[in-house]
């Protein structure tokens, strides 16, 4: 009794591999594929359009009609705020060239940064030391300016008078 061999994985099927005999008819692979688009129905064709022509067209008017749902007049596009600020900011500079440059450099300098950071992380004993350096630096900080009252004050007036010096009295 001949046995008729399933390959599960590309759901062909071949007998010619249990009895060795050639096979009557071989059927081709199933492919994936979309689904063939149905005919046009059968209208009466004009002298200047195909048959097909006509379908096609009310197809596509259907689409458009249905896309666009709104006239052009009442379709308004406001930027958001952030937006008209980095705008007006942005026409406000004189030298766009070097605050390009600058924010390349920038950039790069982040991306470096973090590639050499990444890079120092892979090493084996690297990342253990510099956490108990982080945390004996933050023992020593909280010891020096935060524990006692009078370093509390000194560090609260000095942090409050470089923010003074960055943004300006209020």
């Amino acid at each position: 009794m001949a046995s008729i061999t399933t390959n599960a994985t590309c759901c062909l099927t071949s007998p010619a591999i249990a009895d060795g005999k050639p096979p009557a008819r071989m059927q081709p692979p199933h492919g994936v594929g979309l689904p063939p688009l149905p005919l046009p129905p059968p209208h009466v064709a004009s002298p200047s359009l195909p048959q097909n022509a006509s379908y096609c067209r009310r197809i596509a008017r259907n689409v458009i009609s249905m896309a666009t749902g709104e006239t052009p007049s009442e379709v308004q596009t406001e930027l958001p705020e952030i937006v008209k600020t980095v705008q007006d900011a942005w026409d406000k500079l004189e030298d766009k060239y070097a605050v390009t440059s600058l924010a390349f450099a920038g950039f790069v300098a982040l991306w470096s940064t973090s590639g050499m950071i990444s890079a120092i992380d892979r090493l084996p004993v690297v990342p253990g030391v510099l956490e108990l350096v982080g945390i004996g630096y933050t023992g020593w900080f909280a010891y020096r300016n935060i524990i006692y009252k009078p370093e509390r004050e000194a560090l609260i007036a000095k942090v409050k008078g470089i923010y003074n010096d960055i943004i300006g009295s209020s």
